[in-house]
């Protein structure tokens, strides 16, 4: 899991812009890290949120505003009536699945940003009430939002992980790489 982004190469500002996403995503990933089924369901907090709730959550998120830019509808339709599953793992999902779906959408979204023939080509945003009325965002906007969406919600990850067992990103990096911190 990519834990620190190198200079992109010159000119690539797809491939940073692309790189800096999948940072964000492998906080989240480096998170689950050793966890069973249940402790990443568990919710140790004042808050819903749990570890396998927010990876569910930011597999969905993305795969939503890349279906959008391609002007097409999300894979799972979310309204009031089932918005709160997308925080929560239902009808046999788990944590693996969820991992393997967001492999999936993510090599979707490498795809789609490298086939636009401009980062600032533009798509509509959806008609919802919060945002803008007949509003349109470019590639590159949606790019950033990805950023910002996931770093978010590794920085959720981090703070709830840290509340499970007391361990920290550091500390997780380290026990992957099979290095230790003292």
């Amino acid at each position: 899991m990519v834990t620190h982004v190198p200079a992109e190469a010159q000119g690539d500002e797809r491939g940073a812009l692309l790189a800096f996403i999948e940072e964000q995503r492998g906080g989240i990933r480096r998170a689950l890290l050793g966890l069973t089924e249940e402790q990443a369901a568990s919710r140790p907090s004042a808050s819903e949120l749990s570890l396998s709730g927010l990876l569910k959550h930011a597999a969905e998120v993305e795969q939503g505003w890349i279906a959008r830019a391609k002007q097409e509808p999300p894979a799972i339709k979310r309204d009031e009536t089932n918005w709160h599953e997308t925080f929560q793992l239902v009808d046999g999902e788990s944590v693996e699945s969820q991992l393997a779906y967001w492999e999936k959408v993510a090599a979707e979204t490498e795809a789609y940003i490298r086939s636009v023939p401009s980062l600032d080509d533009t798509f509509p945003l959806p008609n919802d009430p919060w945002f803008p009325p007949e509003g349109r965002v470019s590639v590159r906007w949606l790019c950033l939002h990805l950023i910002r969406e996931t770093a978010r919600h590794a920085g959720h990850a981090d703070i709830i992980r840290e509340s499970l067992d007391g361990a920290t990103a550091f500390e997780l990096v380290a026990k992957e790489q099979g290095a230790s911190w003292g």
